[in-house]
């Protein structure tokens, strides 16, 4: 068992040095050849002043590098800020004020790291309480909520993936979600060193050659994470389709029973469906030899520590207590009293436990819309929507009714080579849902924002009417 990001990189690096890692369209690097380049710019980042417990903002694309310079940081120490580098300038600046870092790293920073000349690499010892990476996630005051997470979240949801996922050393992970955030670095990056598994970095997500990719690459499992699987199944259908390596696809929620049925057969892969969060990567996940459709499945728990993991339902709301839960947010003292009391942290996602103990996704807190005197969720609305063949995907909001309570409005994209017929989505909603939860409103969208995790921002969508919104009622 290892309880921080060094360690689970040593261990691995002593055992399988040879073994190779890390896989590009462009490059590959062993287990030791990747160890190596990341010594060289830890003592690279030791020279600029980097030390222990200090803040470093990163802000640079999906690539090789990156890797690196992470777990140089995690080497010394050091605290990463992972910011998007699509984000706007004054993102940029807000989070460099809120942080106060020792230093920024982008693209160009990057490059310049490369020709430092350096030494060796300080000793450092660095324990499993102390700060790894403070993640952004999304926040209502102005100011970015930013999760403290330790080494031992990391380590321990690395360590642990390859378990759940019942990974070999045989299997080659591939990713295309950004390092930003705690998917990829924790489950994929951490999850191929613990499982001594080869890791496919891909730029960026491309429906029409992910596929491909992980032909060209042999990959046998990935995660996937909003509207992916979704557009996959919306590509041209080619006969080739099951040709492929993988194996495994891990996502969550779950698609309906049916749908995942679907994806299933066409790809050839299976999917293992779980739910995990910035705030604790220890979640909920299928079961070995399961196949809860639907569901989210039970408690993480740690290959060899075992039952570390509890999950309950206090008035509809998941909470979880464990030990990779966040330490808070960042001088958010506030906020973090809201949401962890008695080392129970309460995700605001609102689940139903089943008889067998598993749980099913319900929807976001803040999300749940009154109507009518009758609460309903938007997740629900949005898979009946999406379940249209037309559609590709769905938001729903509440907005502002003459009435009163909200009145619902979904806005809706349409899938490659599809046009969208209002009168008919509405009707198909009418079939699936009581009338209470069918939208009034429909706007045809080319596009929705979505936060750096993958779900759609609904706060950037609009409640005013406009002249391309349809009135069904």
């Amino acid at each position: 068992m290892h309880s921080t990001i060094p360690e689970l990189l040593a261990a691995t690096v002593a055992d399988s040095p040879e073994s190779l890692w890390l896989i590009t369209d462009d490059a590959s690097w062993t287990f030791q050849q990747a160890s190596l380049e990341v010594d060289r710019l830890a003592a690279g980042l030791a020279v600029m002043g980097v030390s222990q417990g200090d803040r470093v903002v990163v802000v640079a694309r999906n690539e090789p590098r990156y890797v690196f310079v992470w777990l140089a940081l995690m080497r010394l120490g050091a605290i990463q800020v992972p910011i998007n580098p699509a984000g706007s300038e004054t993102e940029f600046d807000g989070f460099v004020d809120q942080v106060r870092p020792r230093l920024v790293l982008t693209d160009a920073d990057l490059d310049a790291l490369e020709r430092t000349t350096a030494g060796p690499v300080p000793e450092v010892n660095v324990s499993p309480d102390d700060l790894a990476v403070l993640i952004p996630t999304s926040g209502t005051t102005g100011r970015s909520k930013l999760v403290m997470q330790t080494h031992r979240a990391y380590a321990w949801a690395g360590e642990s993936f390859g378990w759940w996922m019942q990974l070999t050393s045989e299997d080659r992970l591939m990713t295309s979600l950004p390092l930003f955030h705690i998917n990829a670095p924790t489950y994929s990056v951490l999850g191929s060193i613990a499982a001594r598994a080869s890791l496919v970095l891909l730029p960026r997500f491309s429906g029409s050659d992910f596929i491909d990719a992980a032909r060209r690459h042999g990959a046998t499992e990935f995660n996937a994470i909003g509207a992916m699987l979704e557009i996959l199944m919306r590509q041209p259908e080619r006969p080739d389709d099951a040709d492929n390596p993988l194996r495994l696809c891990y996502t969550g929620p779950s698609p309906t029973e049916q749908r995942q049925r679907q994806i299933e057969e066409r790809f050839g892969f299976e999917i293992v469906c779980g739910y995990a969060l910035s705030e604790s990567p220890f979640g909920l996940i299928w079961r070995h030899g399961t196949r809860p459709f639907g569901t989210l499945g039970w408690p993480r728990q740690h290959p060899e520590l075992g039952v570390v993991n509890e999950a309950r339902v206090v008035n509809g709301e998941l909470q979880l207590n464990n030990p990779t839960v966040m330490r808070g947010y960042f001088e958010m003292p506030d906020e973090t009293a809201s949401v962890l009391v008695e080392g129970w942290l309460h995700t605001g996602d609102l689940v139903e436990q089943n008889d067998d103990g598993s749980f099913t996704f319900v929807g976001r807190r803040k999300e749940v819309i009154r109507r009518r005197g009758e609460n309903l969720s938007p997740v629900e609305v949005e898979a009946c929507l999406e379940s249209h063949p037309d559609v590709v995907e769905a938001a729903v909001i509440g907005v502002p009714s003459d009435m009163s309570e909200d009145e619902v409005k979904a806005f809706v994209i349409a899938g490659p080579n599809r046009s969208i017929d209002v009168e008919a989505l509405y009707g198909h909603a009418r079939k699936q849902l009581a009338r209470f939860k069918v939208p009034r409103y429909f706007e045809v969208v080319s596009e929705l924002p979505h936060t750096p995790t993958g779900r759609i921002a609904k706060h950037q969508l609009s409640t005013e009417r406009n002249d391309q919104e349809v009135d069904c009622d």
